[in-house]
């Protein structure tokens, strides 16, 4: 019987090694000698992208003012997270357009208040 190297399990090689691998399959590799290597680089800090959001949630209570601050901390982080200094893009993200919706909420809600006031003095009889 001859041996065909595109049939790696043959009858009469019961372990299916093919000639050539006279010790058989290749053990587990070694750790080098110098130590583990690099290992995973630390997650960069969130800093920017956290500020954009929470300051941009606690611009419902504070007629806004904080979400114009909590908007401008999100395009920082957005920026630097383009630039890969920074991670969170989600956190940033969500905090621009969390700061977005308050903004456009206060402004709504004066625009109604001052439209009411106006009206009323209108309509006011003396």
């Amino acid at each position: 019987m001859t041996y065909d190297p595109y049939n790696p399990k043959q009858p009469g090689d019961p372990y299916g090694q093919q000639p050539g691998q006279p010790y058989g399959q290749p053990m587990y590799g070694q750790q080098p000698m110098y130590g583990p290597g690099y290992g995973y680089q630390p997650p960069k800090p969130q800093t920017n992208a956290i500020l954009a959001l929470v300051l941009s949630c606690v611009g419902l209570a504070t007629c806004g003012v904080t979400a114009i601050v909590g908007v401008i901390f999100g395009h920082i982080a957005m920026g630097k997270i383009r630039r890969g200094e920074e991670d969170g893009r989600g956190m940033a993200l969500a905090g621009v357009i969390v700061g977005y919706v308050v903004i456009a909420g206060w402004l709504l809600y004066a625009a109604v208040i001052i439209i009411a006031v106006i009206a009323a003095a209108n309509h006011s009889t003396y």
